[in-house]
């Protein structure tokens, strides 16, 4: 073990010390800390989009700060420690990749990928877990998980055949959404449950084109963020408040600010 990250664990442990230890790490537990483990994650995210290689390190440490809490936590009640964490997950890659450690060498690209799901099945079969949608977190976003259903039930075939079928099947539940507002009193419920099958079909077109839609939509977020900020600009130039313009003025500032990105 290196000495720092030996270093990091006796600093965990003395922050969870119940006499001299900081009193905010001693009263977490593991429902706790899950959301600044989320955190931690999505900066990782960020700063690897943002391309900051220098303050990655940094986000990492922290991410990895979460995995030695959590394993003190486990230390204490007697459950598990980093030792059997780091066990863990190095018996499982060696197991899963039998062509690197094991005696399948020369596989192809297909062979992996059919050998891998099957020692997953197989694991899932191991803990009684015997449908494709089991161990799905239900905390995951909405649209990571709805892409790991949908990755889950295509490799049973469950899949359409070709990117035009997911387009029209994009187009048919726009359909049900607007057949849903054109009553005379809309029932809301229903139409977020329409909403739901269009937003699913959207994430599996980005599916089928090779995109994480999670990651696609955070980008979405950026361009409009940073669109609508030059927007906000551009009004206090013409020394009027946002809302004393019209919307056809703030789209004028909208197109402006698309085509100085492009230039």
């Amino acid at each position: 073990m290196s000495s720092n990250l030996e270093r990091l664990l006796a600093i965990m442990a003395k922050l969870r010390d119940p006499k001299d230890g900081c009193p905010w790490d001693r009263a977490q537990d593991f429902k706790s800390i899950v959301p600044f483990t989320l955190e931690e994650a999505y900066e990782v995210a960020d700063t690897i989009e943002r391309m900051a290689w220098d303050e990655l390190p940094d986000e990492l440490g922290d991410l990895l700060f979460q995995v030695v809490f959590y394993c003190q936590l486990g230390k204490e009640q007697g459950s598990f420690d980093f030792d059997q964490v780091a066990g863990r997950i190095c018996d499982k890659l060696t197991h899963r990749h039998p062509h690197v450690f094991g005696d399948l060498k020369d596989l192809s690209s297909e062979q992996i990928k059919a050998n891998w799901e099957q020692l997953k099945a197989d694991e899932r079969a191991d803990r009684e877990l015997h449908s494709v949608l089991d161990n799905i977190p239900k905390s995951l976003p909405a649209l990571s998980r709805a892409a790991k259903i949908q990755k889950r039930v295509a490799r049973v075939g469950f899949d359409w055949d070709n990117t035009a079928d997911v387009v029209a099947k994009i187009h048919e539940e726009v359909d049900e959404v607007l057949a849903e507002l054109t009553v005379d009193q809309p029932d809301k419920a229903r139409v977020q449950d329409e909403m739901g099958d269009l937003l699913f079909a959207v994430v599996n077109l980005a599916r089928h084109l090779g995109i994480e839609p999670e990651q696609a939509l955070r980008q979405g977020n950026d361009k409009f963020e940073r669109r609508f900020r030059q927007v906000e600009q551009l009004a206090e130039h013409s020394g009027r408040a946002m809302t004393d313009h019209s919307l056809n003025e703030l789209e004028a500032y909208w197109q402006q600010a698309k085509s100085q990105e492009s230039k």
